[in-house]
C-alpha cells in the first residue's frame, strides 16, 4: 500500500469517522433487449403499460426502441439497489406478454438495418431531440451497435468523507470543497483507468456473438458454429474494437487529469466539425438525420469506460452541471450483463465493485501522460480480447508482467479496504467477494467468459440458442415471482404519471424544432469551472 492509502484507511477506521463509509450511494442502469418467444428482436413499440420512455424515472429505452433501460433509485447499500432492480424486472415482466428480456450483452439475432426501430419519445421538442440524436448514432455507427447492452454502476462517496480528507490533506493547496471533491473523483477515475482491465478479466461475459451482428464487416474472430463467432480467450468482445469504438473520437486528447481538461475535451468534441459527418449533413430531404456534423452530437456520445457525473437540473446539460457544481458521482460503464444472473449482476459483484472503487478513490493517483494513457488502453484491449490466454502479460511500470500475478497483487492492495467496509457494516461480504475473484485468477475456467464458452460448446455452439435458453430461465423466474401489490401500485402510478407528463409536454406551446436544436447546441458554454 502507498503511504497515502495507509493514512486514509487509518483516518477512516477511527470510530468517529467510520460512519461516513455508509453514506455513499449506489445506483444501477441495466440495459436489455425485448425479444420474442423465438429470441428475435421484438418489433413492437415500447409497452404503454410501462409508461413513457421520455419521462419515466425508472423504466425507459436506450438507443433502439426494443432496448429497455432500467434505472434504480440511488441507495446506500448495493443489496437494496439490487432489490429495487429486481422489482423493476418483475413489474416489467407482468406487462411484457409473450416477450422476454434478452440475457446477454451482445444482441440476439437482428433483422436488417432498416427493420431495427430507433427509440421514439413522442412529438415534443425534447422527445424529438432524443430521437434525432439516435438517428445520428445510426448514421454514424449503424443500428446493430445500438442494440448492445451493459450494466452501468453509479457510485458516490459521502460528501462528509471528502470533507474529512480535505481537512486532513488540503491545508497547503487551499482548494475549495467543490474543487477538492472534483479532483478526488478524477483521481478515482485515473486509478480506474489503470486497473479496470481487472474488471474485464473477472466479470467480462461476452466472448462470443451472433455472426449477424457484424453485418459482413471484416473481423478476426473465429467460427464456433454456423451462427456464432468468438475468440477463444476473450473476456468481453462488447468492450473490444467490435463494440463501442469510433475513429472520430480516437483523436481526442486525454481528459482524466482534471475537471478543466475533461470539460475542454467535451467542449471541443461537441463543437469540432468532422468531415465524414459534414458530408452527410444534418438533414436529408428536409428530415433531420443527426443533431450536428461535429465529432459528437452531445456529451453522451463520448464513449468512455467511466464518466464523472452530476445530477442535472431541468433544462441543464451535463457539461453545465459539472462546470457549475462539480463532480457528484462516477458512472462505471464497462460491466457486461451477467447472463447467469436474472437482473444481470450479482450482489457479490456489487460488493467487489464497492471495494475496488473505494480503493481507487483512496489510493495514490498521479496524473496520466499521453504515453501512459496508451499503455492503459492497451492493457484493457489485451484483456478483453485474450484475457484468459495462458502466459498473457500486461504492461506495468515499463515491464511486462503476468496478468494473474498483477491481479493477485491488486487484490492484496484492495484487501484492507474490503476489511474496512466489512468492519463498518458487519460480516465478511466484501472480503468474501475478494476471495471469489482470487479463485478466478488462479483458474481462468472460473471466469464468466469461460463459463459462457463451456455452455456454448456443450449445446452446439450457438450463441442465439444459449441466449434464448438463459432468457427463458430468467423469464420463468420473474413470472413465478410477480410484483407485490405495493410494487404493482407504485409502478402503475409511475407509468400513469409519466404518460401524463409526456402528454403535457406535447400540448405545451413551443417554437420550431430547428430553433430548439439551435438553442440546445448553443447552450454548451461553460463559464464557471472553479
Amino acid at each position: 500500500m502507498s503511504n497515502l492509502l495507509t493514512r486514509r484507511l487509518a483516518l477512516l477506521a477511527d470510530e468517529a469517522h467510520l460512519p461516513v463509509l455508509r453514506g455513499g450511494l449506489r445506483g444501477i442502469e441495466r440495459e436489455t433487449l425485448r425479444v420474442d418467444a423465438t429470441g428475435h428482436l421484438a418489433d413492437t413499440p415500447h409497452p404503454a403499460a410501462l409508461g413513457s420512455a421520455l419521462t419515466h424515472p425508472e423504466i425507459t429505452t436506450d438507443y433502439a426502441e426494443a432496448l429497455l433501460e432500467f434505472i434504480t433509485p440511488a441507495e446506500h447499500d448495493i443489496a437494496t439497489t439490487l432489490e429495487k432492480l429486481d422489482g423493476i424486472h418483475r413489474f416489467s415482466y407482468s406487462k411484457l406478454g409473450d416477450e422476454m428480456l434478452w440475457s446477454q450483452s451482445m444482441p440476439c439475432q437482428l433483422p436488417s438495418e432498416e427493420d431495427i426501430a430507433i427509440a421514439w419519445y413522442g412529438k415534443s421538442n425534447i422527445g424529438m431531440l432524443k430521437h434525432v440524436y439516435r438517428r445520428g448514432l445510426a448514421v454514424r455507427y449503424g443500428k446493430a451497435m445500438q442494440c448492445i447492452a451493459g450494466i452501468h454502476y453509479n457510485y458516490s462517496l459521502d460528501e462528509r468523507l471528502w470533507r474529512l480528507l480535505d481537512e486532513s490533506e488540503n491545508r497547503e493547496r487551499k482548494l475549495s470543497a467543490k474543487a477538492f471533491q472534483s479532483d478526488s473523483y478524477f483521481a478515482t477515475i485515473r486509478n480506474f483507468r489503470r486497473y479496470s482491465w481487472l474488471l474485464m478479466y473477472l466479470f467480462g461475459a461476452s466472448p462470443a456473438l451472433s455472426s449477424s451482428f457484424l453485418r459482413g464487416k471484416p473481423h478476426r474472430l473465429e467460427t464456433l458454429s454456423d451462427d456464432t463467432l468468438y475468440l477463444p480467450h476473450a473476456t468481453s468482445l462488447r468492450m473490444s474494437d467490435l463494440g463501442y469504438q469510433n475513429d472520430a473520437q480516437s483523436g481526442l486528447s486525454p481528459h482524466e487529469n482534471c475537471l478543466d481538461s475533461y470539460v475542454a475535451t467535451l467542449t471541443k468534441a461537441v463543437n469540432q466539425p468532422y468531415e465524414p459527418y459534414a458530408a452527410i449533413g444534418t438533414k436529408q430531404n428536409g428530415e433531420w438525420v443527426q443533431l450536428s456534423t461535429n465529432v459528437i452530437q452531445i456529451e453522451n456520445e463520448y464513449y468512455a469506460t467511466i464518466r464523472p457525473k452530476r445530477v442535472i437540473r431541468s433544462g441543464e446539460r451535463p457539461i453545465q452541471a459539472l462546470c457549475s457544481r462539480g463532480v457528484q458521482y462516477i458512472e462505471v460503464r464497462c460491466m457486461d450483463v451477467d447472463p447467469f444472473e436474472p437482473v444481470g449482476i450479482s450482489l457479490e459483484t456489487g460488493r467487489f465493485l464497492d471495494a475496488f472503487l473505494l480503493f481507487c478513490a483512496l489510493e495514490q493517483s498521479a496524473t496520466i501522460s499521453e504515453d501512459e494513457g496508451r499503455v492503459h488502453t492497451d492493457n484493457f484491449a489485451r484483456t478483453v480480447k485474450e484475457g484468459r490466454r495462458p502466459g498473457l502479460t500486461l504492461r506495468k511500470d515499463g515491464a511486462e508482467v503476468s496478468l494473474p500475478a498483477w491481479g493477485h497483487e491488486l487484490l492484496e492492495r484492495i484487501r484492507p479496504v474490503a476489511e474496512l467496509l466489512d468492519r463498518e457494516r458487519g460480516g465478511s461480504a466484501h472480503v468474501d467477494a475478494l476471495a471469489a475473484q482470487a479463485a478466478k485468477l488462479n483458474d481462468p475456467d472460473r471466469t464468466p467468459s469461460a463459463r459462457v464458452l463451456r455452455e456454448l460448446r456443450a449445446n452446439g455452439g450457438s450463441f442465439a440458442a444459449f441466449g434464448l435458453r438463459q432468457s427463458e430461465l430468467h423469464a420463468a423466474y420473474f413470472r413465478s415471482h410477480p410484483p407485490t401489490e405495493a410494487e404493482h401500485a407504485y409502478f402503475t402510478a409511475l407509468a400513469k404519471q409519466s404518460l401524463a407528463e409526456q402528454a403535457e409536454l406535447e400540448r405545451a406551446p413551443t417554437g420550431s424544432f430547428d430553433d430548439f436544436v439551435a438553442a440546445y447546441r448553443a447552450s454548451n458554454l461553460c463559464h464557471d469551472t472553479n
